[in-house]
């Protein structure tokens, strides 16, 4: 037998002349030719190719050496061979190159009349790809170069075809005018961009390929109705069906779309204005390493490329960007994480992604490209060996350096591929056992295991070597706090002593938590750059939770918010370049749990917190506005106007919220916060419904329209979990009847309209979440009245037919959004016209008591912590100050005001409430607003002392100044107690209404 030829001694051998049974270079050793030469019996005795098979061995003394290498040691190509020996015999007869390009000329020319025969023809041109390139490959007739080209070439042809097929059927079913109807492909506006190996023609035998879709919807020739975004996607979806649904005839390649803009959010196919917008304001440094091999591949080509150069600033910056250094070494170190990756071996090792591989050589390329790529065109290239001569070339690196590292690739991406030849299994991992290596061996051309051990580790060494220069500086996994090593099965017992000695009680479950991580389990950490940030995070985040006051209960709460969390990679880079935003958001993990669920949801809260101006004053009322309104004005239509609003909204009311738990904020100024908030964005949203409603249906000329806050949002006294208590009233001129639009509505329907339409504005959920609940049943008649009420009728309403807890609820009404000043006056005058009404004292407060033992029978507690309805609590000190309004008003209007704790303040400067009561209720009052802020911004639900976090009931006595929790909930119930006695005192004694 023929002494194999060893690899690394040949040239390139692309563009050889004659038959590959002439040029065969290789004879792969065969480790049973007794077996080997049953299935070339086979072979020979075939009826139609067998006679013409034994002339050729006959002719050829290498011939049947190397078939029987092949078979003996590719079980993959063994079964091609054998399912088709003419195919076989025409191969060895054919010059490999002649042969490629017929192939892919018949793949991009495929024709079918259905979807079943274009995927058939399409996976059996695929078998002729893969023995000829398998055979020629190892046979040394042909190089890396022309098996990686012709490879990509074969998916740029399959996908001509697929798109041609699709888009002939659009043109058939009258939905697309092609300009061509032979290449409807041209002046489609359909872009596909090969990416990663596909896009640097670099393929290996199983290689997925990675696909961008886009669409131009200016050059699209749609046709009949027919809209390019809905018909792109499921073209693209029809275009994934026919290149990888596996049939009897096996596949094409396997297609992965998820290299495109945001992939968990965004269609299939994306139109070119939305993907430009994304990687200019969004676009990550791994997306610039993956879009240096993009190539338009199929559909419109020159789209594609006029695409790409629109993209060229985004790729390549025109300053050095060592930033871009960091991106890839932590993606490398991530890698390297994984079991086997850690050290240079060769049973079992990845050829691509473990130490010294090929992703080694592709990274050292890259990485130099995106930071010298901008300023020197000659750099971005998308083929590792070419770029590895412009580097060398350019003098960013040493001759030997190129020639070490380019050795190394061609060799290890011969490797690759005979491993995938063995079954065609997409793997880059050497095998395991003796007798698998000793194929992978043969297959390259050598004699023997131990020669092809000595030259793979050899590369492998080098390729280490070299990346390690570029990386010399990477950090390791340790900290300043000691061993932070969370990789292995074991736990590290250097970690477990440094996680003891920082506070947590449980160091073994706290080290598998933070293990947990890094196996992707969370969306959050499925993504290898979310899990590099991560690791990078763990020194300075694992501190911050142990400094809370319970560190294991802050890490699980932690873990809870990261497994809540859609998206990892944002979060983690903004945590680990603040780190003071970090010991914020830990505090919140343990302190307020309805906040970190906020964060989980809605990560871009954390954004605003990066503003100086959030340790200064809170924002006043034209500061909100302001923000708003600069927000709003970058809206292109309604719809994103309200996702817009509720963005701000959120961050404002999170920011608040981090304000007390910060301390910098008191509890006692959350409420005044709160509503100023609420009245800015009702303000604003009321001018975006009535511009909304006037598209359609125009104005009422002469009208004017506000809302009238009630309740705690009236009063200045909102909570995170306030509903908006609202009124609308407007008022139109009697000689107009109808609005002015396309659409005119009488003026009873127009106002009823654009009240709900504002409903919906405030509390419909949108992508971005819901603003507020709102509740309309304080408007008179209740749910029995019209929705919008004219202002005549209200003042008529509440001089002869409301009730006395009617009036209680007016005394916080306040206008906070008004078409006119004059109007708002006007609201505001009859509001006053109606409290300082006189009134029978006596049946004043034989009302209020109802009211209040109404309220008991359906609401009562003995609970102290409820601490609006407990018998002493909130709602008494509301009742009382109500009362004091309504009973004395007619004698002093200054009486008046809307907030509780005003009220009680003015009624006591008036003498109308003595100063000892004053104070008790004004003490109790406080108290209650503060605790009440602490629970609704940091829990939902119900508290219960003995389940709520410990941060929890620290901030709640942090907020009463109490020494402790139990002298808190003495001093509570006390006060309660005091409380309702003043009631009873100055109003009556609640008795049971109907038995309660």
């Amino acid at each position: 037998m023929k002494k194999a030829a060893h690899p690394e001694s040949q040239n390139s051998p692309d563009g050889g002349a004659g038959s590959l049974a002439d040029r065969i270079a290789v004879v792969p050793v065969t480790p049973d030719l007794d077996r080997a030469n049953l299935f070339l019996k086979d072979l020979l005795d075939n009826p139609e190719a067998g006679g013409d098979l034994k002339t050729l061995l006959a002719k050829k003394p290498d011939l049947e050496g190397f078939l029987a290498g092949i078979i003996g040691n590719s079980p993959y190509l063994r079964e091609l061979m054998l399912a088709d020996p003419v195919r076989l015999l025409s191969l060895l007869q054919d010059a490999p190159e002649t042969r490629l390009a017929r192939i892919l000329e018949e793949a991009r020319e495929a024709r079918a009349e259905d979807e079943a025969g274009i995927m058939r023809a399409l996976r059996l041109l695929k078998h002729d790809l893969a023995l000829t390139l398998g055979l020629a490959d190892i046979s040394g007739a042909i190089g890396l170069n022309r098996v990686t080209n012709a490879l990509a070439g074969f998916a740029d042809a399959a996908l001509t075809a697929a798109i041609r097929f699709c888009l002939s059927d659009l043109a058939r079913r009258n939905k697309f005018t092609p300009v061509d109807p032979e290449k409807p492909e041209e002046n489609s506006g359909l872009i596909v961009l090969a990416m990663g190996k596909h896009g640097a023609n670099e393929l290996n035998y199983s290689s997925d390929i990675d696909l961008i879709v886009l669409y131009d919807p200016m050059i699209a020739p749609m046709a009949g109705g027919a809209e390019a975004p809905v018909e792109f996607v499921r073209l693209t979806r029809r275009l994934v069906k026919i290149m990888q649904d596996r049939t009897a005839d096996g596949y094409v390649f396997r297609t992965d779309l998820r290299l495109r803009p945001d992939p968990g959010a965004t269609p299939l196919a994306m139109s070119v204005p939305a993907a430009l917008v994304y990687y200019e304001s969004l676009g990550q440094n791994w997306e610039r390493a993956a879009l240096i091999k993009a190539r338009p591949c199929a559909g419109d080509i020159a789209a594609g490329e006029a695409f790409l150069r629109e993209i060229v600033p985004f790729i390549w910056r025109k300053y050095l960007d060592f930033a871009a250094i960091s991106d890839v070494q932590s993606i490398k170190r991530q890698i390297h994480m994984h079991k086997g990756h850690g050290t240079i071996a060769v049973a079992g090792h990845n050829v691509k992604l473990g130490r010294g591989g090929i992703r080694e050589v592709e990274f050292f390329v890259q990485t130099q490209q995106l930071i010298a790529g901008g300023r020197n065109p000659v750099l971005r290239g998308r083929r590792t060996l070419d770029m590895l001569d412009a580097l060398c070339d350019a003098d960013w690196i040493r001759p030997r350096t190129r020639d070490e590292m380019a050795a190394a690739y061609r060799f290890l991406r011969d490797v690759e591929h005979r491993i995938q030849m063995l079954n065609d299994e997409q793997t880059q991992l050497l095998p395991k056992d003796r007798e698998g290596l000793t194929r992978v061996a043969a297959l390259m051309g050598f004699d023997g295991l131990a020669d092809f051990e000595a030259v793979l580790l050899d590369h492998l060494r080098k390729v280490q070597h070299h990346y390690a220069e570029l990386f010399e500086d990477e950090p390791g996994l340790s900290s300043e706090l000691g061993n932070l090593v969370f990789t292995g099965d074991d736990h590290d017992p250097g970690t477990l002593e440094t996680l003891a000695g920082l506070g947590f009680k449980q160091p073994s479950e706290a080290a598998a938590i933070v293990k947990s991580w890094h196996f992707g389990r969370y969306a959050s950490t499925r993504s290898t750059k979310a899990r590099e940030r991560l690791t990078e995070m763990h020194p300075v985040l694992i501190g911050a939770l142990a400094a809370t006051d319970n560190a294991d209960a802050a890490l699980r709460a932690f873990d809870s918010f990261l497994a809540k969390l859609p998206a990892g990679v944002q979060l983690f880079s903004l945590l680990k370049s603040n780190p003071q935003l970090l010991t914020l958001l830990a505090t919140t993990m343990g302190a307020a749990p309805r906040m970190a669920e906020t964060v989980s949801k809605r990560v871009h809260v954390l954004d605003a917190v990066l503003d100086p101006a959030f340790f200064g004053a809170m924002p006043s009322v034209e500061e909100f506005r302001q923000g708003l309104d600069r927000t709003l004005s970058q809206a292109r239509f309604y719809e994103e106007a309200l996702d817009r609003a509720r963005i701000f909204a959120q961050e404002q009311q999170f920011l608040i919220g981090l304000r007390l738990i910060s301390d910098t904020l008191s509890a006692d100024r959350v409420g005044f916060a709160l509503a100023r908030l609420a009245e800015v964005v009702v303000d604003r949203i009321l001018k975006q419904v009535i511009v909304h409603v006037a598209e359609s249906h125009g104005m009422v000329p002469g009208g004017n329209v506000a809302v009238l806050a009630m309740g705690k949002l009236g009063g200045r006294e909102m909570t995170a979990a306030s509903d908006l208590d609202l009124i609308l009233l407007y008022e139109a001129p009697e000689d107009v009847k109808q609005s002015d639009g396309g659409r005119p509505l009488a003026i009873t329907q127009y106002y009823t309209r654009l009240t709900q339409r504002l409903v919906t504005a405030l509390s419909a959920p949108t992508a971005e979440g819901s603003l507020y609940e709102v509740d309309f049943r304080l408007r008179p008649s209740g749910n029995a009245g019209p929705l919008a009420t004219n202002l005549d009728g209200f003042i008529a309403y509440q001089k002869k037919e409301a009730w006395t807890w009617e009036h209680m609820a007016l005394t916080r009404a306040r206008v906070i959004a008004s078409t006119s000043p004059e109007f708002k006056q006007k609201i505001f005058d009859s509001i006053c016209g109606t409290l300082v009404q006189p009134r029978d004292t006596e049946k004043l407060a034989d009302d209020v008591r109802s009211m209040r033992a109404r309220i008991e029978k359906e609401k009562g507690t003995k609970d102290i912590w409820d601490l609006k309805q407990i018998p002493g609590g909130l709602v008494d000190i509301e009742f009382l100050a109500q009362f004091l309004q309504l009973a004395n008003a007619h004698e002093n209007s200054a009486i008046l005001a809307q907030g509780t704790e005003q009220a009680l303040e003015l009624a006591r400067d008036v003498g109308f409430l003595a100063q000892d009561d004053a104070e008790l209720l004004l003490e109790a009052l406080r108290l209650y607003h503060r605790l009440t802020q602490v629970l609704r911004l940091t829990l939902t639900g119900k508290f219960v002392p003995a389940d709520a976090p410990g941060g929890v009931l620290d901030l709640l006595v942090q907020a009463s100044g109490s020494p402790t929790f139990s002298r808190l909930e003495a001093e509570l119930a006390d006060l309660q107690v005091r409380v309702r006695e003043t009631f009873v005192r100055l109003v009556g004694a609640v008795e049971a209404v109907d038995g309660a």
